[in-house]
Parts: C-alpha cells; structure tokens; sequence
C-alpha cells in the first residue's frame, strides 16, 4: 500500500498536469523536478559537494531545462553548451580546492547532459501539437513494460540480464516487458482513437521498451557504481525521484526525435 497509493497520486497528478495544465505550467514542474533530480544524483556521485559550489553546480546544469521554454530544439542545444561552459569554469575555480576538478567536470557534464539535457526533451515533446497524448502515451509504455517485466520475470525469470548490475532483472522479464509494453501503447492507441498506425507503434513501441531498460540498468548502473540503494526518499514507497525517471530520462528524447523526423 505504501507503494500504491504515491503512485495512483503520482499518475493523476501527471494526467492533470498533461490536460489541464498550461505549457509554462509543464515547464515549471519538470524544471522543478529537474533541480531536485540533480540534487539526488550529485547526492549520490559527488558527495564532497557542498554548499554554494553545490547549489551553483545544479544551477549550471539547468541550462537545457530553462532553455526549453522556448519550446525550440537548437535552444536547448545552445543551453547545453553555456552549461557546459559555466561547468568547466566551475571546475577550473575549485582546482586545487576540489578534491580531484576532473571528476567533478565529469560527473556535472553527465549530469546536465543525462539529466537536464534528457528532461528538456519532455518539455519539447509537451510542444508537439499531440504533446500531451504521446506522453502519456509513453508513460503508458514504460508502466505497462514495467509492470510486464515483473510478472514475466517472477513466473519465468531464471536467466539474468545483466547480474552484476541488477541481479533480479532476467532475460525473461525484459521480454515480457516488450510484449506489455507493446500491449500498452496499442490498447492506449484505440482508447484515444489516434492516428498512430498499429504496425509502427508496435515498431516504436517495442524501441522505446529496449531504450527504457536501458535506461533502467543506466541508473542501476549509477547506484551499484556509488553502492547506493535508492537515489532519494522523496516518492515514500517508490524511492528518490531519479528512480521514477530512470526509464523516461532516454525514451523521451528518442520520442521526440521520432516524431520530430515524421517516423511515427
């Protein structure tokens, strides 16, 4: 129940924001959400940061993020790059005050890149004059391969994925997790009755599901490297926030460029 009851109000919450939100509002939250997922990660990764050189870390690594309420692709870019450049600054100013700049730039470059750059891509998506319907479109996706990959993995899992990463996760499951995942979108599609052809949303469908599992070792990957349990606490039952975006944080951009190139 623990776990329940955050996520039923995360995903109303979520629907609400699509549907009945403005963009700017959209905006808001994810850029929110961004700040607090960068406080997690650098929680994690950097955790000598402290402090003002903190704080102006995360600030830094916003760049994507604000520059995506201008809803354009090559501004989010061009913010990509002054983060880049107020990072390297940052890192220059605390040679020698740091204990090693180099991993500093290279965990804040990921971060802002990960991150910032992987979450201005939903608020891109959110531009699309379909925005709110792919989106939960994918999230839609994600749960439905997610929820899959459990059962799937439970009934039948012997085989690992990847055992040194995430020892529960099995060949199996990540099969079941493309079939429900695939499931999902289709039955989503002729719910809301939109365009999307069946043949090509099983195509995306089933690229996003991969991409999402990728994502998903991504951040166990992060965790295990840092021996860390749970990015946060922030969601009660479902952990820290990077643990709810892991799966969204690689499939939104992919998303987006799909649609971007007209292949959806």
């Amino acid at each position: 129940m623990s776990r329940v009851i955050p996520g039923i109000c995360m995903a109303a919450g979520w629907l609400i924001l699509l549907f009945q939100g403005s963009f700017v509002l959209f905006w808001a939250v994810i850029l929110l959400g961004a700040m607090l997922a960068l406080h997690e990660f650098f929680r994690m990764t950097l955790t000598t940061l402290q402090g003002w050189r903190q704080w102006a870390t995360i600030a830094c690594c916003l760049g994507p993020v604000l520059a995506a309420l201008s809803g354009h692709g090559e501004v989010v870019l061009a913010g990509m790059m002054c983060s880049l450049l107020c990072l390297a600054v940052l890192a220059l100013h605390g040679y020698g005050a740091m204990d090693d700049s180099l991993e500093y730039a290279g965990y804040a470059g990921f971060a802002c890149i990960y991150v910032s750059g992987c979450l201005a891509h939903m608020v891109l998506l959110r531009v699309h004059p379909q925005g709110a319907f792919w989106l939960t479109m994918l999230v839609a996706i994600v749960a439905g391969s997610d929820t899959g990959a459990y059962y799937a993995g439970r009934a039948l899992g012997k085989r690992k994925l990847f055992p040194l990463i995430s020892p529960k996760k099995t060949v199996a499951g990540g099969v079941g997790g493309v079939a429900s995942g695939v499931v999902s979108a289709e039955i989503f599609n002729l719910i809301f009755q939109r365009p999307a052809h069946p043949g090509t949303l099983l195509v995306v469908a089933m690229v996003l599901v991969m991409i999402g599992i990728v994502g998903d070792l991504t951040e166990s990957m992060i965790k295990r490297s840092v021996e860390c349990k749970d990015s946060g606490t922030i969601l009660l039952g479902h952990g820290g926030l990077l643990d709810r975006l892991d799966s969204l944080l690689l499939t939104a951009p992919v998303l987006y460029y799909l649609l971007y190139f007209g292949m959806v």
